[in-house]
């Protein structure tokens, strides 16, 4: 139950994008389509999971002088076999992702993890919370790509030659350019925190703070010092 409450929290409670705000380069940049973010999403899921179990297999044996050097290196590994892996067998979606998909090394969220959660627990549990992150980050650029191809491009490509096509007869092009991955992500950042907000009262709680991301809250060093 334990380790299925991790994944939940992954998912929803503490949501990469939506709740944590956090890796929000990736997800401006590759949310112009369906397939895109759902190529992102499971190249960060697979690097989540296989850095946070071996991180947490290692954190016995890494130094505490090295461990930040010692986690982007393991991160790198397993982000250069995926990239290596989305060249040989999807070249086109590798070629669409570009960059995006080396960049998954400096990732705020799978370094954050390896650090806040994998560098603490055992490695099921640590697996468990990659691949709580990996969905909800997933779900979230699925969300916003959605939305911005819909109301951009009239069409939603869901993967290869699947598509969907003629949802929206006028298509407004500001949504699939920089600017509406901005309003997009600022208009369902607003809907999720009213829907929380509105759930919470119905069942006679206060409603929920935003989450704080000062010093005082991190939870890398110890008692927040």
């Amino acid at each position: 139950m334990k380790n299925l409450a991790t994944i939940w929290n992954g998912i929803f409670k503490n949501n990469p994008i939506f709740r944590l705000v956090l890796g929000l380069c990736p997800t401006l940049a590759v949310t112009t389509s369906l397939e895109n973010a759902l190529g992102m999403g499971m190249a960060a899921t697979f690097v989540l999971v296989c850095s946070n179990a071996l991180v947490s297999a290692l954190r016995k044996v890494i130094p505490g002088a090295v461990h930040i050097p010692c986690y982007i290196v393991i991160i790198a590994t397993f982000v250069t076999a995926i990239d290596l892996l989305m060249q040989a067998f999807l070249p086109d979606l590798s070629a669409s992702l570009g960059i995006f998909i080396p960049l998954i090394v400096v990732n705020c969220i799978i370094l954050g993890r390896a650090e806040a959660f994998a560098s603490r627990n055992g490695v099921v549990a640590s697996i468990c919370d990659g691949i709580g992150s990996g969905i909800g980050f997933t779900l979230a650029l699925s969300l916003i790509a959605m939305v911005r191809e819909v109301v951009g491009a009239g069409s939603i490509t869901v993967w290869g030659d699947i598509a969907i096509k003629g949802i929206n007869p006028g298509p407004v092009t500001l949504a699939i350019l920089p600017a509406g991955g901005f309003i997009t992500l600022g208009l369902l950042l607003a809907a999720i925190n009213r829907i929380g907000e509105w759930n919470a009262r119905r069942h006679g709680a206060p409603a929920p703070l935003p989450v704080n991301l000062d010093c005082r809250h991190c939870t890398v060093c110890p008692n927040g010092k």
